[in-house]
């Protein structure tokens, strides 16, 4: 059931979104252990200079083919977090060649009552989930 807006730079073809949404996927059930169809990714794409995502003072730059994944989920434990960010950019780097420099990664946490999946119902809530 998480949440994910991908922001990307302008350019990557189809089969390279395909690519790189498959990888994330694979890491979110991997850390997360959602079901299969637990997916819901929606992207964005900006022109290069609509994108500054510097290095917070940590000594890098980034490329072109960097990817901002904002995340809305339900709580999950801290190592559940740091396996998402580690497999999300060994996913990106073996099936898209994506640095891990160029992957941000930032999970916004809300509860049960957030969620409504259709119907007017907090799926949640009622059991239906």
């Amino acid at each position: 059931m998480p949440l994910l807006r991908f922001d990307i730079v302008k350019g990557r073809s189809e089969e390279e979104l395909k690519k790189l949404l498959d990888a994330v996927h694979r890491a979110m059930l991997k850390a997360f252990e959602v079901p299969e169809r637990d997916r819901y990714q929606i992207v964005h794409q900006h022109p290069a200079h609509e994108m500054i995502m510097e290095d917070t003072g940590l000594g890098f730059e980034r490329s072109k083919d960097m990817v901002l994944i904002s995340i809305t989920s339900k709580k999950r434990t801290e190592e559940q977090k740091q396996n998402l960010y580690k497999y999300i950019v060994e996913e990106l780097r073996k099936d898209c060649n994506i640095d891990p420099k160029d992957v941000m990664v930032s999970i916004t946490v809300n509860e049960d009552a957030d969620w409504s999946f259709g119907f007017g119902k907090a799926q949640f809530l009622t059991a239906d989930l």
